[in-house]
């Protein structure tokens, strides 16, 4: 992952915090266009055909569309899907979440759009009419996130329906083997969905060798040490005991200890000979 070490140097600074905390924000944006303006909600959905055609703006406020209908399951999903996606930020780092969900966004968007061109190559030009933003959500990257939660963490225990204790890698199994299942069952535009919007934990966890690098045992290392390099900035070897100013107030400043001083007492130069010599 050396492409993406060199891209946290130069852009990493531009990282959005709690991005979790924005999707949900887009989410309850959704909702209230959903349910205050329907109309206006189907302005908004990723259709190939419409962006294509001057609509630009569905690039972006597909993301807006909420993963399923509102109801009480919802908000433990949605407080569910929060607290994986803090986690996960806190392990791999804010710049590496981020581009684990923009690039599920971006490869999202990318297959729609060509699933979009073969259909109409294949001589089905009204696909942009038929739904596709029915089709292309974020409901399989909410899932790529549980995904990667998994993967770092596959011994946690989680409460299914709040009474049943079990480790969340075999839920991971069990919804690896549901998106299967779809596949098998669903035609192309389900499948370019699927794959797509989950493209971003197979370019995360399966296409380098260097996967140690973003362990999450290896990110929380280096971040310890990153924490204790800036601690340790602050931490100065000499102070003077009378104005109390150390190395970092100048770097023309000299200290010398008193052999006159009964104890372990550094002076500046201005008080080294001025100072009142102290006894025990």
């Amino acid at each position: 992952m050396n492409w993406l070490n060199k891209l946290e140097r130069k852009i990493g600074k531009y990282a959005i915090t709690n991005l979790s905390v924005w999707l949900i924000g887009a989410y309850v944006i959704g909702y209230l266009i959903s349910y205050m303006a329907p109309a206006v909600a189907a302005y908004l959905t990723l259709e190939p055909y419409y962006i294509l055609h001057g609509q630009i703006w569905r690039l972006i406020t597909w993301v807006l569309i909420p993963p399923s209908d509102l109801g009480i399951l919802t908000f433990i999903m949605l407080f569910f899907y929060y607290s994986l996606g803090t986690t996960l930020e806190k392990t791999w780092g804010t710049f590496r979440y981020n581009v684990y969900i923009f690039s599920g966004i971006l490869f999202t968007i990318v297959g729609a759009f060509l699933l979009y061109f073969i259909m109409t190559i294949l001589g089905s030009g009204g696909i942009g009419t038929l739904g596709m933003g029915a089709i292309f959500s974020t409901y399989y990257i909410n899932l790529s996130i549980f995904l990667a939660f998994a993967a770092c963490y596959p011994e946690m225990k989680v409460m299914l329906y709040f009474i049943i204790p079990i480790k969340i890698k075999w839920m991971a199994y069990l919804d690896v083997a549901y998106l299967v299942f779809v596949c098998l069952l669903s035609g192309w535009a389900v499948r370019v969905a699927i794959i797509a919007s989950i493209l971003n934990f197979v370019v995360f966890f399966f296409s380098t060798r260097n996967y140690q690098h973003i362990s999450p045992s290896q990110i929380r290392r280096k971040h310890n040490f990153n924490k204790q390099v800036a601690n340790a900035r602050g931490i100065t070897k000499h102070k003077c005991a009378i104005c109390g100013r150390t190395e970092q107030d100048g770097e023309d400043l000299q200290f010398r200890f008193c052999s006159k001083c009964e104890g372990n007492y550094e002076y500046c130069q201005e008080h080294l000979f001025t100072h009142e010599h102290r006894k025990k």
